[in-house]
């Protein structure tokens, strides 16, 4: 029986990763084999790629070719790591997958979404079983983002008004996808989030 495969989705900073941490701890505790990962990365090659894009002058890539490479770190991560992972039963929860793609190089990065969408058929073609996308106020998820100066901060570095974007686009496709996207007020304590989302274990 295959396993389920659950996203984490929302704008640089708003908790996203706290909070696919928080639920695989949660998940862990019902009895369930999960493996927590993550994009751009969870494989190797993945890996990689990560440190290609998310480091670097903001103007590094073009949005097609960060396209490309966001997409080949996707497909070697979908070989590599969860296609196995499902196929053997177990659970996964990934931080981001290919609605950031919709989102980042689609929506906000030049007019893209048709070319995301038919990368996204042609080489990935699978979707997440649950996606969680995570909506918080733009100005302060920034604050967060920068403040963590983790040297991945590329994005962050495009501004507010990029991450004000970016959250229009993740509300946008959490109505596109309703049939599998949860939006979850992200303005709240951790632990306030942590309990709503333990609730889908």
């Amino acid at each position: 029986m295959a396993g389920r495969f659950i996203t984490f989705e929302g704008i640089d900073g708003s908790g996203k990763s706290t909070q696919s941490r928080r639920f695989v701890e949660t998940l862990r505790a019902t009895g369930q084999d999960v493996i927590l990962t993550r994009e751009p990365g969870g494989s190797t090659g993945a890996e990689q790629i990560r440190e290609l894009v998310l480091t670097g002058d903001p103007d590094r890539w073009s949005a097609e070719t960060e396209l490309l490479l966001f997409t080949a770190a996707r497909r070697d991560h979908l070989e590599k790591t969860i296609e196995p992972a499902l196929a053997a039963g177990r659970t996964i929860v990934c931080d981001r997958f290919a609605d950031s793609t919709r989102v980042y190089q689609g929506a906000t990065r030049g007019d893209l979404r048709a070319k995301v969408d038919a990368l996204h058929t042609l080489m990935i073609g699978r979707e997440p079983d649950l996606t969680f996308i995570i909506d918080m106020d733009p100005t302060i998820a920034l604050e967060r983002g920068l403040a963590r100066k983790s040297g991945e901060d590329r994005f962050e570095d495009f501004g507010l008004g990029f991450q004000e974007t970016l959250r229009h686009g993740f509300l946008a496709i959490a109505n596109t996808f309703a049939n599998r996207c949860i939006v979850i007020d992200g303005n709240r304590t951790a632990d306030q989030i942590a309990s709503e989302i333990a609730a889908y274990a």
